[in-house]
Order: C-alpha cells, then sequence, then structure tokens
C-alpha cells in the first residue's frame, strides 16, 4: 500500500513511495499519457528536486517535439484485431484472420508499438522493410546463425514483405477512422516499383499431354490392386481440371448435384454447367467438351463405403483403431464428385516424368492445372473476358500473369508492317519519264 502522497507544480507532479520500496516516485500526465519514474532518493527534500528536475526536463522535449501526444501504434493494432476478427466474420477464412494475428505479433508490434501514431512516416516504414530484410530470416536461420551475405541467409520473400505492408495499412487506416491518425503516410515501395513480368507454373500442350497419357497408364495398371480407384480418380481429376478452369478448393467442394450435363445453344456441344462455391462466393463455369466423359465416369464408378452398424460403429469386433471394411456403392447427388485431390500421388507422377517444376524453377501443383486451362483458352483465341467471368477472376488478373507468356497473344500481321518506300516510287516514275522521252525525241 503506498504512503502519502506530495504534490508539487501547481498539483501537475506527483510525489509518492510504493511499498516494500526506501524511494521516492514521481508521476505526471503528460500527452495524455501517465509517465512514471523513480527519484533514487530516499529523502523528500532531495526527492522533491529530483521530480521538479524531471519534470522541466519532460516539459523541454515536449515543447521541442520529442514527445508527441496521441495513441500508439500498439493501442492501434489491438483496434484493429477486435474490429477485422468480428466484423469479418464469415466472410475471411480463420487462417487469414490468424496469419494478420501473427503479422502483428511477430514483426509489426516489436517494431512500431511503441511510436505514437504520427511519428509513423513513410520514412520510418522504409526502415522497417530495410530491418526486415536484414534480420528477417526464418527461425532455422537465427539457430544456424545466419547473416547478410551467408549462403544460409534468406531474406523475407517480396509477397511475405507485402502482405505485411498490407496488415500495416489497414491497422493505419483503422487509426485513421478514428480520427487518431490525420492522414496515411505513402506505403508505396520508393524502389522497383515494376517488377519482372512472372507466368504461373503451367502445363504447356506437349507436357500436358505426357501429363494424362501418364495418368491414364497408372489408372489401367496401377503400381498395387489397391490404388485402383485412387489412380482412376486421379486421371479424371487431371482432365476434368484442365477442361473446366476450376480451383482446387472450388472442385473439392463440388457435389454431383451440382453438375448438369447439357448441349451449349452457341456451339451445339455437349458441355458441363457447374455451379462452383469458392473464395468468390457462388458462380458458374461452363467447362470444354473434354470435360463431359470424365464426369460421366465419376458418376457411374463405384466408391468405397465403410460398413457400419445401426450404432454407428463398424460391423464385428474389430478394435477401435483398426479400419472397417469397405463395400462399393454409386455415388449419392449429394456425395463429393472429388473426396481428395490425390496430391501425394499426383506429386509422384510429376517427379517420374520430371515434370515438377517449370523452367524458371516455379512448383507445380494441381492449380498449375487451371492456369494450364486458362493458358490454352487464350492460345485458341477466346475473349479474354468470357474467360475471367468463366474463371471467376479479373481481366487484370489474366493479362498480368497469363496473356503476357502466350504467343498468340501476338498479331505478327499487325506487327510487321511495312511503309511503302517513297525513293523508289520516285524513281521509278523519273525512269518512266527518261524512257518516253527518249522514245518521243527519236521520233
Amino acid at each position: 500500500m503506498e504512503t502519502s502522497r506530495h504534490y508539487l507544480m501547481d498539483n501537475k507532479v506527483q510525489l509518492y513511495m510504493r511499498p516494500n520500496s526506501p524511494h521516492w516516485w514521481c508521476a505526471c500526465s503528460l500527452a495524455g499519457r501517465q509517465k512514471r519514474a523513480t527519484t533514487k532518493e530516499e529523502s523528500l527534500a532531495r526527492a522533491k528536486d529530483v521530480a521538479r528536475d524531471w519534470y522541466l526536463s519532460l516539459m523541454g522535449k515536449y515543447r521541442s517535439g520529442e514527445i508527441k501526444e496521441g495513441k500508439t501504434f500498439k493501442e492501434a493494432s489491438a483496434r484493429f484485431i477486435d474490429e477485422f476478427e468480428t466484423i469479418t466474420l464469415g466472410q475471411r477464412s480463420p487462417i487469414y484472420v490468424e496469419g494478420h494475428k501473427y503479422r502483428i505479433s511477430k514483426h509489426l508490434d516489436p517494431f512500431f508499438g511503441d511510436m505514437v501514431l504520427p511519428e509513423i512516416t513513410a520514412g520510418k516504414v522504409q526502415d522497417y522493410r530495410i530491418h526486415r530484410m536484414k534480420t528477417g530470416m526464418s527461425r532455422i536461420d537465427q539457430l544456424r546463425k545466419a547473416r547478410p551475405g551467408d549462403s544460409k541467409f534468406k531474406p523475407p520473400a517480396r509477397s511475405t514483405l507485402h502482405q505485411e505492408i498490407v496488415c500495416l495499412r489497414q491497422i493505419l487506416k483503422t487509426a485513421n477512422r478514428h480520427g487518431w491518425l490525420d492522414q496515411l503516410p505513402n506505403l508505396s515501395p520508393p524502389y522497383q516499383a515494376s517488377t519482372k513480368i512472372a507466368h504461373r507454373a503451367w502445363f504447356s500442350p506437349e507436357e500436358y499431354k505426357k501429363l494424362y497419357q501418364a495418368t491414364r497408364e497408372r489408372a489401367a495398371h496401377p503400381p498395387k490392386k489397391q490404388w485402383k480407384w485412387a489412380c482412376e480418380q486421379l486421371h479424371d481429376f487431371v482432365l476434368f481440371m484442365v477442361n473446366t478452369g476450376l480451383r482446387p478448393d472450388e472442385v473439392l467442394r463440388i457435389e454431383f448435384r451440382d453438375v448438369e450435363i447439357e448441349k451449349d445453344r452457341a456451339t451445339g456441344e455437349t458441355i458441363l454447367t457447374i455451379k462452383v462455391r469458392g473464395k468468390r462466393g457462388v458462380g458458374y463455369c461452363k467447362s470444354m467438351p473434354g470435360a463431359v466423359q470424365p464426369f460421366r465416369r465419376l458418376n457411374d464408378r463405384l466408391r468405397p463405403m465403410p460398413l457400419k452398424a445401426e450404432g454407428g460403429a463398424p460391423k464385428g469386433a474389430a478394435p477401435a483403431n483398426a479400419k472397417p471394411k469397405a463395400h462399393l456403392v454409386k455415388p449419392e447427388p449429394t456425395d463429393l464428385v472429388f473426396p481428395n485431390t490425390h496430391r501425394e500421388l499426383f506429386k509422384d507422377i510429376l517427379n517420374e516424368l520430371d515434370l515438377k517444376h517449370d523452367r524458371e524453377g516455379n512448383p507445380r501443383t494441381a492449380y498449375s492445372l487451371r492456369h494450364t486451362y486458362i493458358s490454352m483458352r487464350l492460345m485458341e483465341g477466346a475473349d479474354i473476358y468470357q474467360i475471367a467471368k468463366n474463371c471467376r477472376t479479373s481481366v487484370e488478373m489474366i493479362e498480368k500473369y497469363y496473356a503476357s507468356h502466350i504467343k498468340d497473344r501476338l498479331d505478327a500481321a499487325a506487327i510487321n508492317v511495312k511503309r511503302p518506300r517513297s525513293g523508289a516510287k520516285s524513281t521509278a516514275k523519273t525512269n518512266q519519264g527518261s524512257k518516253g522521252s527518249r522514245k518521243n525525241g527519236s521520233e
């Protein structure tokens, strides 16, 4: 329990003693925040002199601008997390919210936390980028004591740093909405604003042919008999993805009742109309004719279902950790078309074919099948706006990541235009005129 308090400087400074401490402490309110310090004095008279000097030094720093008034970044980040998690409930993935929490606690708060919001300028943001590039190594690198210039040192990826700046911008916008910050600083990077154009990993027509031939062979002759159903599913998965352009998370949500086989009025071909649920909400996709036969095989293929007793437990007296026996049944309309993507099997086939990475070293995944669909549609001359609508993305994204590396997007007839040579024409006219004059003169 504290002893009696003494007030100095027109009650602006308080002098008190903490329990179990022989020294006097002083406190004051400055710039909207409470300041405390120990006088390191046991005598009340000497403690009063120290408290007066301490208060006057703080006032000098405050008037010179060294101490600024306002909310700190840590308070703004806490308010942002509270708002973001509440307002976006059900609209944002919990993983995305947890990612913001991690960036704030591990990187942003340790650097900006004690700063008053007006102190965060474009220069401070640039200092943060430099700090992350120099010290932003992984935990393994920290254990190995890697440093900039070492072969083991690996700075954060450009996308990682971009996500942290996005999180920083959202925190500052929260502070601006509440009136804690007058205006947002410029957060754009001062250098390397124009980055290299990089395309996403996809399969060229020759590589795609090599891939589906390998999956077809694996489905016909699986390494093990019990893998036959999985190999057949993977083959149809590859064909279905390249002929629809769905995202892997979208294809994992599709049920048989979401897909209809119909005849397209414009082309007269039989295609699939798919009701898609994914990161962009609910939308529709019209497939290529090549997706119809794989879907029919998926609909007709029997799939294993575990035998369960009436109580829900597997039949028989098998132990609890034993796998229940399965029997083959036809899929129901509410069943998923693809219960899983067979990631490991797909990776093994890519490694066997030496297709795991493209020329730039980008790894190929199930997402590469979507990129293959978009690239092939562009190569065939499809309208880029219609592709964007069918793939539930934007024209800008397709222009940036796909159209830039498709050679068929360039029109040689429009590029290789030659202007007629004016000098050759005048020379030809001069020669014709001299011949005519000689002819007239001879006559």
